[in-house]
Formats: C-alpha cells, sequence, structure tokens
C-alpha cells in the first residue's frame, strides 16, 4: 500500500485504498538538452498548489468532493536512464494492479516512457494523444536513444504505427517530420485543429495522455527548459483537455517539462499547478460518469 506523501498537492491526501487517481513525481532531467532543472517540477508545484483553491470556477468541482492520492516522489537514480525508467514503470504498474489510475509529474519528458510501458501491458490496444511543441520522434540524440528528444519515437516503437497523435508540434528536424508524414504518427502542426475528430476516433479505446508544458506559449509559460515561440494560450489549453479527458477513456497520464529556475516569478509553477487541477477534476468526474 502506499502512503500519502507528507507535502501533498492541495485536495491529494486520501487513503491509498480509497484513491481513484494516484499521483506521483518523477524528478528526472538527466537528458536535457538545452536548460535543465525539470527535477525540481514535482516538489514546486506540491508547494505552490497551496496558491490555488482545491474549486474550480471552470467546472464548479472541488478536488475535496473525490478521492485522490499524492504519493510522493520517486527516488530516481539520476545517472542511470535505464534505471529510472524501470522504477518509474514499476511505480505506475503497481498503481494499475490496484485499478488506480496513476497520474506522473515530471521531469524532463523521457519519464513518459516509463509510464507508457507499464500502461501498455495493461491496455495492449493503448493510443498515446500527446500535446508539445517538439516532435520528439529522433532515432537518437547525439547518439543517446534514451533522451528527452526521443520519447515519442521509443513508444512508437512498443505500439507501431498509427496509434500515436500530436498536436501543437511545431519544432523539430526534417528528418522527424517527413517520417511522421510516413503514416507512422499523427502529427497536427501548431495547434488543436482536428482534436476533435482525433477523439471521435478513439471512442472506446484507452488512451495515455501526454503533456510537453512547452506547448503553451513562452509569453504564457517561459519557465521551460526549450521554449517555442508560436504556441497556444492557456485557455486553448484548458479547452482541448476538457475535449480529451471528457471524450476519451483516460487510463493513465503525465504533465511534465516544467523548468521552475527559469521562471522566478512562479507564475510558469502557478499555471502548472492549475493546469493538473484541472485535469484531475476532469479525470474524476469522467471517472464517476462511466461508472
Amino acid at each position: 500500500m502506499l502512503s500519502k506523501n507528507i507535502s501533498v498537492f492541495i485536495g491529494c491526501d486520501a487513503e491509498y485504498e480509497d484513491a481513484g487517481i494516484v499521483l506521483f513525481g518523477a524528478p528526472f532531467d538527466s537528458t536535457t538538452s538545452y536548460r535543465p532543472g525539470t527535477r525540481f517540477a514535482s516538489q514546486a508545484m506540491r508547494g505552490e498548489s497551496y496558491g490555488l483553491e482545491t474549486y474550480s470556477p471552470y467546472q464548479d468541482r472541488d478536488l475535496t468532493d473525490y478521492a485522490i492520492l499524492d504519493s510522493g516522489d520517486l527516488e530516481l537514480p539520476m545517472g542511470d536512464s535505464a534505471m529510472v525508467l524501470d522504477a518509474i514503470e514499476e511505480r505506475a504498474a503497481r498503481i494499475l494492479n490496484d485499478g488506480k489510475l496513476p497520474f506522473m509529474l515530471g521531469g524532463e519528458h523521457l519519464v513518459t516512457l516509463g509510464s507508457v510501458r507499464a500502461v501498455l501491458k495493461e491496455y495492449p490496444d493503448l493510443a498515446i494523444i500527446h500535446f508539445d511543441a517538439h516532435t520528439d520522434l529522433r532515432e537518437d540524440y547525439l547518439g543517446v536513444r534514451l533522451s528527452h528528444a526521443c520519447v515519442i519515437r521509443r513508444c512508437w516503437e512498443l505500439m507501431g504505427d498509427g496509434r500515436i497523435h500530436q498536436f501543437g508540434i511545431r519544432s523539430g528536424d526534417r528528418p522527424e517530420f517527413k517520417w511522421a508524414d510516413q503514416g507512422h504518427v499523427r502529427l497536427h502542426k501548431f495547434d488543436f485543429q482536428g482534436l476533435e475528430k482525433t477523439v471521435e476516433g478513439l471512442k472506446g479505446r484507452p488512451v495515455y495522455l501526454t503533456l510537453d508544458l512547452d506547448v503553451l506559449d513562452p509569453s504564457v509559460f517561459p519557465g521551460t527548459g526549450t521554449p517555442e515561440f508560436g504556441g497556444v494560450t492557456f485557455m486553448e489549453l484548458l479547452q482541448a483537455l476538457h475535449t480529451v479527458i471528457s471524450g476519451c477513456w483516460i487510463v493513465g497520464c503525465d504533465v511534465n517539462e516544467l523548468c521552475p529556475p527559469l521562471d522566478v516569478s512562479g507564475a510558469s509553477t502557478a499555471a502548472a499547478c492549475k493546469i493538473v487541477r484541472e485535469m484531475l477534476l476532469e479525470l474524476c468526474a469522467s471517472r464517476e460518469m462511466s461508472r
């Protein structure tokens, strides 16, 4: 049984046996290729979350009405990406095996691979919806295959063609875009156009949702390691998350690439907290409706 962390994300203090959703942190950024610091995100979000209310006026729902557990951060070996991914997979698998939904707070985007491996074993027909500024489809980055720049390519190797749907993409090498155009993944550039049609096509299938916060424009969200201008607004992201979570069977998810040291104002961390709150409430409502 997992116990709640001493310091928890606001409203996420249920007992493990009661919780339908279990948060856990993956404080890892050893393969970050530009500006590091995402390892501090999950702890920063816990502290900053108390600047929010548990109540969401967007949804007229409150975190205190649901049983959610924040189980704290994994203790990860920073120098070994393979061991890190194994530890993440083990934690996600444990949560899944107990009939709960794993919600991971990164960390750099590579951490997604560990969680996806666990969810895919439980749900072989899994699809991924991926919000990001970057393709993350490189075969390797400077010879390294386990890199945040390669995470979606590694997921594709496990899943095959046509099961990964990317939105907001506006950065990557030419070969990545050409490879995507060959039908390996469904890549949607710049924004969320086509999201409703994608969600409709995934009805009844298990979906993993991975959110790289740099999908947001840096004018909204400067606290990320690889900022890319031309991104979406905060409200556009909230609407897209509503579309996905209300319309899909979400069986696992993560939020990653907040880098608190890069925004000393704290605004980026506050935005990430608000996004997590809204996602949690959407997920709780969706799971209730599916019972």
